[in-house]
């Protein structure tokens, strides 16, 4: 990578390898420069560890914070009036956590590691402050904001269909994308959900998940490795899963 390419070459510590950095998500796509990306480092407050179960936040907290998954992964959770849960969203490392309250300054859900975890908290009013001066920031935001609303309506498109291999098909394909997004791999990736969140996600029990899962895999498209997925025809899955998302919206 030359200079050009690199704003962050040249800092002091470590904050040169973006592959460590907690809040890359927010500042690389918008090419903040070295001085801002320092300001914007500022109020990243400490590394808050959490273990598998943990719960970052619950729907009705106020908004205090957004979160960075620096390592990890969660999953989104709404109750009804019953106790009864559905897994509405996941957060892979990288990613940001707590947009759902930006609307009404109370998270709508409670956020839960999937596995052993580690996200920086950036205090919102701060962000606020620093966004304000830096139109770069405001703009990779928007963006980001924007990626939520989006992957919420894709949610909304694959419940509506009744078929399991067309909805594993789009829910693989976001999630490759979304690899792909953060600098990873989207050819083989883990899955660090469970197969019965993977079922309350895409409105399936848990058994029809490991069906389709086995099916996908003896046609070729994937091989799947515990946890860790890989997929073979990449064409032909995407195919499936765009003429899906072709045919919802048409």
């Amino acid at each position: 990578m030359s200079d050009a390419a690199d704003p962050f070459k040249g800092l002091k510590g470590n904050r040169n390898d973006c592959s460590k950095c907690s809040i890359q998500v927010l500042c690389l796509p918008a090419n903040i420069h070295a001085d801002d990306f320092d300001r914007l480092n500022t109020i990243v407050q400490k590394r808050r560890p959490l273990k598998r179960g943990d719960v970052l936040f619950s729907a009705g907290q106020k908004l205090d914070y957004i979160y960075v998954a620096r390592e990890g992964a969660f999953k989104s959770v709404v109750y009804n009036s019953d106790g009864d849960s559905q897994v509405t969203g996941f957060h892979l490392p990288g990613e940001i956590l707590g947009l759902d309250a930006l609307g009404t300054s109370k998270h709508t859900c409670d956020s839960v590691a999937l596995t052993t975890a580690d996200v920086c908290e950036i205090p919102l009013s701060d962000l606020e402050t620093v966004a304000a001066q830096l139109p770069s920031l405001q703009h990779q935001l928007l963006r980001i904001i924007g990626q939520t609303i989006n992957r919420d309506q894709k949610h909304i498109e694959i419940l509506s269909k009744k078929n399991a291999h067309e909805r594993m098909a789009i829910f693989l394909h976001q999630l490759s994308e979304r690899y792909r997004q953060l600098g990873r791999s989207g050819d083989r990736f883990m899955i660090p959900m469970s197969r019965e969140d993977i079922g309350s996600y895409l409105g399936l029990v848990i058994e029809t998940v490991s069906r389709t899962l086995s099916k996908m895999q003896d046609d070729g498209l994937i091989r799947v490795n515990g946890r860790e997925v890989e997929l073979l025809n990449r064409p032909a899955l995407n195919v499936l899963a765009h003429e899906t998302l072709e045919r919802l919206r048409a």
